[in-house]
């Protein structure tokens, strides 16, 4: 988004840091051992830890008094070894503290990661909802009905998420629900059931264990299916140098459960042929499914190639591997081991797995039917694929002349999960905690609402105020779907909105600096937000784009003005290590002052302020990291399997000059096959301004190569 700062993990007062950093592990449950170390270089560090099991002689000698204990008067004497947390967090002061048990809380492993739809999703709503009942909110959303529980007279959304007044005026609707219910398309298959089992020669079948051995695939369907096998190669259709897994005719492959191997030709040292790194983009899988599916299979199962060096070892899961459309057959992934056992019991040869794959590799081997007498049962129960999630919105009333209009303060409660999209593939599995995205941007929102309440109930409250909608928004991570959601099924009209204010990543402030995007959508903006800057004490960078990768994006597109404000990426970023243990408490408080000046000053002013388009202007991109920028705005969620989906491309910059377009897909980078947006963030970090990288994207059904030439991340 910005360019690369340095990155600083907790700007606290002198001397309290530390204090600090030992009480967050203590309250998380994660020993100081586990903090980031001194290999990140911008991280503090103390004495090097000591020993998990210190010398006996290390140790003080212990005491034994014995005697009565009177608890009522029983006080040890304070010899100063301890850690003062009260004095840390006295000086901190209540909103930092406050702001601080939230990212705690909402960042614990508990949460599982907030994915949307989990447990720790749906627990996380709650204590949204909570917090807003004790800041003394009132429900935001009216009781769900067939339209998703808006107001049909209020609701009239155009093609490109425009909010539309209704044709009349309108009562409000009775709000009485926090949650606003939604469905995310393309969420990805959840595995409810499934079993494989083989059989030779009519003998017992031999169980295939789930995860070890085998694995039902993201885009996998339903269904129970007994058959024989037929093997397809590398199933690529048409490769470099005339390279084709299949023959002349178009083979047919009714009644057979199809094998194929994943990648692509490999030489004697199991490397890619066609890549000098990693694969190519015909590698992809995707492709290689339509091919199969074109050819009447009874279900298909992928494996990995033998000796492939640059390959995953393990299976993949159904989150893992959502490989294009939902098929109507099962997809299973088997591992080499169990395959090798297979493929030789029914090649009629009795051939390995390894030297199919290099006959393959030479393109001399062409897909073949196997033995009837060797069969594969394979069983698959899928869910439907759809995320049911929730808005969290709470309501704090205005009065006097300007009540019916409002202004949104949102931030995003959703994170990546165990990683499975999102983020970096390496990290698949692991718990993203998500301190500082988004529990901070959801924290400095449960803040700000309880100091705006107690400024609107004081006697010295201005006589005329709009009211403020805050939401917590779900499924951002996965494209901006529940601020999206709203925009295009509003509960006000765009006509009472006087601007939304978005808080996302505000936990790692250094320097007292701080970004503030949309500083260009209203006309004459920056008359009215230059004082409130200035108050504030902090160095503002003022972006006027009110686009981005964040959800004031969704309230840009309909028109209403927006600010995002935002301290900055790190090397943390959507990364198990972004623990709450990194953030900085007393930054926070100053984000949280802020929001509250910049919202009680639209909310008192009496001029409605007047949206202008910002779309000429240059915009950052996601938050890389990187010397260089690319300029496009990445999909989080289903791209088709593999590569980046372009959601946006900002004016003026590298992917603007090469003809990029928003939907694109983004498969392949200097000729090696590009996975998703953490692939992609890692390229650009290796990368310098004024590099020349070649891109393959498909648009539609054509693939085709640009020439990009990148540009710094930021101008000097």
């Amino acid at each position: 988004m910005l360019t690369r700062l340095p990155s600083t993990r907790l700007a606290f007062a002198a001397g309290v840091s530390l204090s600090l950093l030992v009480i967050a592990c203590a309250q998380s449950k994660v020993p100081p051992t586990d903090a980031p170390t001194a290999t990140t270089p911008s991280t503090p560090t103390a004495t090097a830890p000591a020993p998990a099991s210190p010398p006996v002689a290390a140790l003080n000698q212990g005491k034994v008094v014995e005697g009565r204990v009177d608890p009522s008067s029983y006080q040890p004497k304070d010899d100063g070894s301890q850690i003062d947390v009260r004095k840390v967090f006295e000086e901190l002061g209540p909103v930092a503290t406050e702001w601080y048990q939230h990212v705690l809380t909402l960042s614990n492993p508990f949460f599982e990661g907030r994915l949307p739809a989990s447990r720790g999703s749906i627990i996380a709503g709650e204590y949204i909802e909570f917090y807003f009942k004790q800041s003394g909110l009132e429900p935001a959303f009216p009781p769900p009905t067939d339209t998703k529980g808006l107001d049909p007279t209020i609701v009239a959304a155009s093609s490109e998420g425009a909010i539309q007044p209704p044709t009349s005026p309108s009562p409000h609707p009775e709000w009485t629900h926090w949650r606003q219910p939604f469905d995310v398309a393309g969420g990805g298959a959840k595995v409810l059931s499934a079993s494989a089992s083989w059989s030779a020669n009519e003998k017992p079948a031999q169980e295939l264990k789930v995860r070890s051995d085998f694995a039902a695939l993201g885009n996998s369907g339903s269904g129970k299916i007994t058959a024989p096998l037929a093997f397809a190669g590398y199933a690529i259709d048409e490769g470099r140098d005339g390279y084709s897994s299949f023959g002349e005719q178009m083979e047919d492959f009714t009644g057979r459960i199809v094998l194929f191997f994943r990648y692509e030709p490999l030489d004697e040292d199991g490397r890619s042929r066609w890549a000098d790194r990693r694969f190519s983009p015909y590698a992809a899988v995707a492709p290689k499914m339509e091919s199969l599916i074109g050819r009447k299979p009874a279900a298909i199962v992928m494996v990995n190639p033998p000796g492939a060096r640059d390959g995953r070892r393990q299976l993949e899961n159904s989150e893992s591997s959502r490989f294009g459309a939902r098929l109507d057959v099962p997809v299973i992934q088997i591992s080499t081991e169990e395959a090798e056992q297979i493929v030789q019991a029914a090649d009629p040869q009795g051939r390995s797995l390894l030297e199919l794959r290099k006959l393959c590799d030479e393109g001399s081997l062409k897909p073949m039917m196997l033995r009837d007498d060797v069969t594969l049962t394979i069983d698959t129960q899928m869910s439907d694929g759809v995320i049911h999630t929730d808005n969290i919105g709470g309501v704090l009333r205005g009065k006097g002349a300007l009540a019916e209009q409002w202004v949104i303060i949102g931030a995003h409660y959703d994170h990546v999960g165990f990683g499975d999209y999102g983020a970096d593939p390496s990290n698949r599995g692991k718990l993203h905690p998500g301190a500082d995205d988004n529990a901070s941007g959801t924290a400095a929102m449960l803040c700000a609402a309880k100091a705006l309440a107690d400024r609107y109930r004081s006697e010295d409250a201005p006589a005329d105020l709009r009211s403020v909608l805050f939401m917590a928004f779900s499924a951002e991570e996965v494209g901006l779907d529940g601020s999206a959601h709203w925009t295009r099924n509003p509960t006000l009209r765009n006509e009472q909105v006087q601007a939304m204010i978005n808080l996302d990543m505000v936990g790692r402030m250094r320097g007292d600096e701080l970004a503030v995007g949309g500083t260009g959508s209203a006309k004459d903006f920056m008359a009215f937000l230059n004082p409130v800057f200035v108050e504030s004490g902090l160095t503002i960078r003022a972006d006027p784009s009110g686009r981005g990768p964040s959800d004031h994006a969704s309230f840009y597109r309909a028109g209403i003005p927006v600010l995002f404000l935002f301290t900055g990426t790190h090397d943390d970023y959507h990364k198990p290590s972004d623990r709450g243990y990194t953030v900085n408490p007393r930054g926070a408080a100053r984000v949280v002052a802020l929001t509250e000046s910049l919202a009680l000053g639209l909310a008192s002013r009496n001029e409605k302020l007047e949206f202008q388009s910002t779309d000429n202007v240059a915009t950052g991109g996601r938050r890389s990291g990187a010397r260089v920028r690319l300029g496009v705005m990445p999909g989080y969620g289903d791209a088709g399997g593999e590569g980046v989906r372009v959601d946006g491309v900002s004016a003026d910059t590298a992917a603007a000059d090469a003809g990029i377009q928003e939907g694109d897909v983004l498969v392949g980078w200097n000729g090696t096959q590009l996975a998703g947006p953490a692939e992609m963030m890692e390229r650009l970090r290796e990368h310098k301004p004024g590099d020349e990288v070649k891109i393959t994207l498909k648009r539609g059904d054509a693939t085709m190569d640009v020439q990009v030439t990148l540009r710094a991340a930021k101008s000097e």
